[in-house]
């Protein structure tokens, strides 16, 4: 199992002019699903995994959480690495420059 992540620019369609719904594909990332508890350990577990459960719908409402989880993991890896996974299907370090670039693709079009 596994997290894929896509971040679309949605335009809505127009009643007046005829213009149908448009959507701009701008980001997308995936990893594995082992990672869900070193993501919960960080805070951002449902940001990532569920973010409709808890009415994420735009981008620029995961940049704080994201922020927050990836200060949080780089501030006490050894707290994290411990919860990598003993399959060796993911890992802190394969973790956190996906989150990095999550939040820049968060950053770039919120």
């Amino acid at each position: 199992m596994s997290l894929d992540v896509d971040l679309f620019r949605i335009t809505p369609a127009c009643e007046h002019c005829g213009r149908e719904e448009d959507r701009d594909h701008l980001y997308s990332a995936n990893i594995t699903h082992n990672l869900g508890e070193m993501a919960k350990e960080a805070g951002i577990y449902m940001h990532l995994w569920r973010p409709e459960e808890i009415g994420i719908t735009k981008a620029e409402q995961l940049i704080a959480p994201l922020r927050a989880g990836l200060e949080l993991m780089k501030a006490d890896p050894t707290r994290f690495k411990k919860l990598d996974p003993p399959n060796g299907w993911g890992s802190y370090i394969h973790f956190i420059p996906w989150i990095q670039n999550c939040l820049k693709a968060c950053e770039d079009a919120p």
